[in-house]
């Protein structure tokens, strides 16, 4: 899969289901049980210890797209292709980290924080911005960027819900990234269910 297919992918769910966790055995039980409640696109973060396993057994299982985030290094950034991430998503925009992931033909979602940030990363070929972290911004403030820069492809992500995503996404978000409140609260499935049934109400009233 080509990284314009991945996002192409990432486009249609809306979401990127983020598994952080204090030991690989919980991340595993999170990743699956958001595969299994049909998360299309699943984010392992490289804080949780054996972070490269659990994205391979993730991966193994070819359910859905699974990615690697909190990637820091060109280093970082092979280890997860060759685990068999598919997209890779940063905290903050590290160009080498772009040029493993570009030459590699797999997705880069860098973190920014400026419009300044968002078009340069874009512009030296990331696939997407990550807005980190999104709370420092507001879904007012993102439609009134994407007026002037539409050609901005945007992941808000830090302190996004389930509860707060579709307003996101209705200010122009292509995606956003939810993480510990998928599998925190309630049963994952109808967590699940109900964020992407209301993101698809989003777009299909815009």
């Amino acid at each position: 899969m080509t990284a314009n297919d991945v996002m192409s992918r990432i486009r249609r769910s809306g979401v990127v289901g983020i598994v952080r966790a204090g030991d690989p055995d919980t991340a595993r039980e999170k990743a699956t049980r958001l595969q299994d409640a049909g998360l299309p696109v699943l984010e392992i973060s490289l804080t949780t210890p054996g972070a490269l396993e659990v994205i391979r057994a993730a991966a193994a299982r070819q359910v859905g797209i699974v990615g690697a985030g909190t990637v820091l290094n060109s280093r970082q950034a092979t280890q997860v292709i060759e685990a068999g991430a598919q997209v890779v998503v940063t905290p903050a925009f590290d160009g080498e980290v772009l040029q493993v992931a570009v030459e590699n033909d797999v997705a880069c979602i860098p973190g920014c924080l400026t419009p300044t940030e968002m078009l340069n990363a874009m512009r030296l070929g990331a696939h997407a911005v990550k807005i980190f972290p999104a709370h420092l911004w507001s879904p007012e403030a993102l439609a009134g960027l994407l007026e002037a820069m539409p050609e901005l492809v945007c992941v808000p992500t830090g302190g996004v819900s389930p509860s707060s995503a579709p307003a996101w996404i209705q200010a122009g978000a292509a995606a956003v990234g939810v993480g510990s409140s998928l599998t925190s609260v309630g049963d994952t499935r109808t967590v699940v269910d109900s964020l992407l049934g209301s993101i698809a109400a989003v777009r299909s009233s815009g």
